[in-house]
């Protein structure tokens, strides 16, 4: 007769062993603090706060981008820490612009509104299970298909933007629709994009790099709508312009392999 295993022998015992240990508190402060922010985005939406809610996750992608960091410098990451930050990162780059971007823009189109949200949402997830599955397999280098806290700061950059110019209307609408299946798709692709995992910011650096930061730090404050929104929107087309690259380079390779076969004959 098969014995069934208790659910503690089930587990395994690195997983046991791990949370025994403890859990590291400074990465997953900053990752709770971007979920917090995720959170109020969502009551600030329903509140019709759309402002406050676009600045909500604004802030919540500098956690994200931080607590990652913090991990890598300290030597703090764990896999309950990629999980947390996983769980974190659906809540406040997936439901939380989704909602938001519905209550602000998708509403007028009934269904069809609510399914681009849900379709956004949907894609993230399988974004973020995708990535903790294949996360010791990938290049560190590049993630595979647009990360989620870029898709959700693209939303929130036109928020502000058209916030800025005070636009709003149907073509508005509109273009929120089509860039919400659109990022939907980039997400779930196996386009690449670059993950900046590997900026050394400890080590020193050409003194032209220092000023570079100041520049960009300056125009951000300066026009930070307009800037955030350029920043975003050129993230978003690296990935399809590496594939034209390198589309373009093998078919350079293939005309030039052509003209040297009579040669070679």
């Amino acid at each position: 007769m098969k014995r069934i295993r208790s659910r503690k022998e089930r587990t395994p015992r690195r997983t046991r062993e791990g949370m025994k240990r403890g859990v590291y508190i400074l990465p997953n402060l900053f990752t709770s603090g971007s979920l917090f922010c995720g959170f109020y985005a969502i009551i600030a939406a329903f509140n019709e706060n759309y402002l406050y809610a676009a600045v909500a996750i604004a802030i919540a992608v500098i956690f994200d981008g931080i607590d990652g960091k913090v991990a890598r410098l300290t030597k703090t990451t764990s896999r309950f820490g990629v999980e947390y930050d996983s769980l974190s990162d659906l809540v406040a780059f997936g439901v939380a612009p989704a909602i938001l971007v519905f209550a602000w823009a998708l509403r007028p189109y009934g269904k069809f509104g609510w399914l681009a949200a849900f379709l956004y949402v949907a894609c993230g997830a399988l974004r973020l299970a995708r990535f903790n599955v294949q996360l010791e397999t990938v290049e560190s280098r590049y993630f595979r298909g647009l990360p989620i806290p870029g898709a959700a700061g693209l939303i929130v950059a036109t928020i502000f933007l058209c916030y800025r110019f005070d636009v709003r209307g149907e073509v508005t609408n509109l273009f929120i629709l089509l860039m919400i299946y659109l990022l939907a798709f980039l997400m779930v692709s196996n386009i690449r994009y670059p993950s900046f995992k590997n900026l050394e910011l400890l080590k020193r650096k050409p003194f032209s790099t220092l000023v570079a930061i100041v520049l960009i730090i300056v125009v951000v404050v300066a026009e930070p709508a307009i800037v955030l929104f350029i920043f975003a929107a050129v993230y978003l087309l690296l990935g399809p312009t590496s594939v034209v690259r390198g589309w373009y380079r093998k078919r350079e390779a293939a005309v030039s392999e052509e003209k040297a076969e009579p040669l070679i004959r």
